[in-house]
């Protein structure tokens, strides 16, 4: 979709009131009134701003002038939206077309600014897709996450890496379809395993001619549009053929991908005959939290269902919620024909407009009242209560944890935000820190950290060195980025995995960065190594242990451990591209298509470093000051 403040540019705004600092009602009142002088009936966005410039709020309005007037008649608002005011010093407008065009800007503002006071989508993860493409005789298969900018069909969303892998494996199994690169596919010269396990028709290697292979993709099309049935009889007619033919091998194969769908009908977890495309939402709200059970249904198959649990909706009406989660949740995704849904919404009418703006067709929204789709509904509805009441027993089991955390470690309060740090590296080759963060909602993914250490003084295999470098890096981005500590990227403790020596190496570093008040504890394995007598280590040298069963012992252990996962993760990914490399990557102005042609004309890396400055230059692509360039990195005494 066009980013829509291109579109508006022209007639953006800001206007601004000078004021405290700090929350102040009559201050904030003055802004918006400021604002107000100007302000059209058209529709439009409306973003509050605090004093630093950062957005406080983003709003959508059918006459900007009407509804940016609400918020100076403060007695009508609720105390979420006076605390808004108080703090609101600026305002940035921007008119457009019409309210659904107004309402798609909205969703596109909150997912960028992540306003304070909006409902937001907490969900970092994209979904992941099919993609069939076409930019090729023989088309490829694959998992597809991000942006859809390859030729081919996308076949979406689905709810998990899981559910794209079944799928995929299923056609395979029913239509051979090739899953490999085309690089791959280019220099095969005899079939590889997949063909072997009957799920690839190997046209690599010419076993399957271009149009039986574009039927095998015309197939798999019409089952992933929904028409198993079709494909169905059709195999099933090809068998019997086969069969007559006396060409029993050609039957059984013909028998096996009948099977195989089969299975994959019966394996549906929910009944979907007849609903075709369609998204299913149905909310759950207890004690203020709110949960949003969503399944996929794509040609008429289930493809999985997620929970989302979307963050600022205490005092928000639900329907407001709903909605505001449909927006955001749509900037990602494409919706479908029929969103099914368990409550009318106020402005049903308005977000299914702008949904149908976004889609480019017609999008209808529901709530079933009767049949199959009120079936699906109130199975959805159930999923969305107990996923809340799985979340609401973890966090409260969290709460616990947290807090033992404190008293054993002596904070003042329970950590918001944990930053665990480990290191990974052979022998010092290929050296990388890493830093996993973990809060009361679980571990953060998106604030994972991976550092490759690269200083010059850092001695390969030295951990104490590579740790000293990786918090310098961490803290003096801080430092630069939030001096004022008001993002919450503060960690509130620090955990490493070490012991005294660890501990007291990193006090020393925070100690010269002038960093005083983050708490900092070393975890170590006890005696021969053995989890479950993990050491505790403090600043000023006390050791502590916790008892074999204890849950925050099993917590921080869960937390050691993942930081030592993503560092060994890490350092794999480093080592895999390590032996990959060439001498090649390193000189300058050689990209891939360079280097592709001088190792095509000499045959590898050795050879080009070999070569005399007169062989470099009768090189394919390969001008005489390149050709120089290139010898003078291997020969710099030359």
């Amino acid at each position: 979709m066009t980013e829509p403040t291109d579109r508006f540019s022209e007639e953006k705004s800001t206007y601004t009131v000078r004021g405290s600092d700090q929350p102040d009602l009559e201050t904030g009142i003055a802004a918006i009134r400021n604002v107000l002088k100007t302000l059209p009936l058209r529709p439009g966005v409306y973003r509050m701003l605090d004093a630093k410039g950062d957005a406080l709020y983003v709003g959508k309005a059918r006459a900007l002038k009407n509804r940016v007037n609400n918020y100076t008649q403060v007695g009508r608002l609720p105390k979420r939206l006076q605390r808004m005011v108080a703090q609101t010093r600026s305002m940035t407008i921007v008119t457009t077309n019409s309210e659904a065009e107004a309402l798609l800007l909205e969703a596109q503002l909150i997912k960028r600014y992540r306003p304070p006071y909006n409902v937001l989508l907490r969900d970092d993860k994209s979904f992941p897709f099919i993609l069939l493409r076409e930019d090729h005789d023989f088309p490829r298969v694959q998992k597809h996450r991000g942006a859809r900018r390859a030729k081919g069909q996308y076949y979406g969303p689905f709810a998990s890496a899981g559910s794209v892998t079944q799928t995929l494996n299923a056609l395979q199994k029913l239509f051979l379809l090739r899953s490999c690169t085309d690089s791959f596919f280019a220099n095969r010269s005899r079939p590889c395993l997949l063909h072997q396990i009957k799920r690839c028709s190997a046209p690599c290697v010419d076993r399957i001619g271009k149009q039986d292979y574009a039927e095998l993709v015309a197939d798999a099309k019409a089952f992933l549009a929904g028409k198993s049935t079709q494909v169905q009889k059709k195999l099933g007619e090809a068998m019997s053929a086969a069969a007559e033919a006396m060409d029993y091998e050609l039957a059984a194969i013909y028998r096996d991908r009948l099977r195989a769908l089969t299975f994959i009908q019966g394996a549906q977890a929910i009944n979907v005959e007849g609903i075709g495309d369609a998204d299913i939402f149905a909310m759950a709200c207890k004690a203020g939290v709110v949960g949003i059970q969503a399944f996929f249904i794509r040609g008429g198959q289930n493809w999985g269902h997620r929970s989302f649990f979307p963050a600022h909706t205490a005092d928000v009406p639900e329907d407001e919620v709903l909605a505001s989660f449909l927006m955001q949740f749509y900037e990602e995704v494409p919706p479908p024909r029929l969103v099914l849904l368990d409550r009318d919404l106020s402005e049903a009418e308005l977000v299914a407009q702008a949904l149908g703006e976004r889609a480019g067709r017609k999008v209808q929204l529901k709530v079933p009242q009767r049949g199959d789709q009120r079936r699906l509904m109130d199975q959805a509805r159930r999923n969305a209560e107990e996923a809340l009441d799985r979340r609401s027993a973890e966090s409260t089991t969290q709460a616990r944890l947290l807090r033992d955390m404190a008293d054993l470690f002596e904070l003042e309060a329970p950590p918001d935000r944990i930053e665990i740090y480990d290191n990974s590296h052979i022998m010092g080759t290929n050296m990388v820190g890493a830093m996993v963060v973990a809060g009361p909602e679980g571990f953060r993914k998106n604030a994972y950290r991976k550092f490759n250490i690269r200083r010059p003084e850092t001695a390969p295999g030295d951990d104490f060195a590579m740790m000293r470098e990786v918090l310098e890096r961490r803290f003096a981005r801080l430092e630069k980025e939030d001096p004022d500590r008001k993002s919450g990227e503060w960690p509130d403790l620090l955990l490493i995995d070490g012991g005294k020596g660890q501990v007291s190496a990193v006090c020393r570093v925070m100690e010269e960065m002038g960093v005083h008040d983050v708490p900092i504890v070393g975890i170590s394995k006890g005696p021969d190594r053995n989890a479950g007598r993990e050491h505790f280590h403090m600043p000023d040298g006390r050791e502590s242990m916790l008892p074999l069963n204890s849950p925050l012992l099993f917590y921080l252990q869960r937390l050691r451990d993942e930081a030592h996962r993503f560092a060994i993760g890490a350092h794999r990914t480093k080592r895999a591209k390590s032996f990959t490399a060439s001498p090649l990557d390193e000189v300058p102005g050689i990209g891939p298509a360079r280097k592709k042609a001088l190792l095509m004309h000499f045959g590898t890396a050795r050879a080009v470093r070999d070569a005399a400055l007169e062989d470099l230059q009768k090189a394919p692509g390969v001008s005489a000051a390149m050709a120089r360039t290139i010898y003078d990195y291997f020969h710099p005494a030359g």
